[in-house]
């Protein structure tokens, strides 16, 4: 398992514990490129995160043009782990709002 699946599997528990009731799904990569890795149902609504093994991991053609789309539509950040604590904090301001 690579570093960013390991942790992208920690994260999505981390997500359902802290968002009870949640539906996490993980995206096709091979339908759309770019596409947030991470689709979050919430109530009645819903967020995208792109997740990164790290604050230096390289990004891919598209994904930032996803996540600033997406997140003008709802919520949609990059997510890595020195940041998680403050993406999942924003992301919950949003599913409240």
């Amino acid at each position: 398992m690579t570093k960013e699946a390991a942790y992208q599997s920690k994260l999505v528990k981390r997500i359902k514990d802290r968002f009870p009731g949640s539906i996490v799904m993980k995206t096709d990569p091979t339908q759309r490129q770019g596409i947030p890795d991470l689709l979050i149902l919430h109530e009645d609504k819903w967020a995208s995160l792109e997740v990164k093994r790290s604050e230096k991991a390289p990004r891919r053609p598209n994904q930032e043009y996803y996540v600033d789309k997406l997140n003008k539509m709802s919520f949609s950040s990059f997510i890595f782990p020195e940041n998680e604590e403050e993406v999942l904090n924003a992301m919950e301001r949003s599913f409240e709002s």
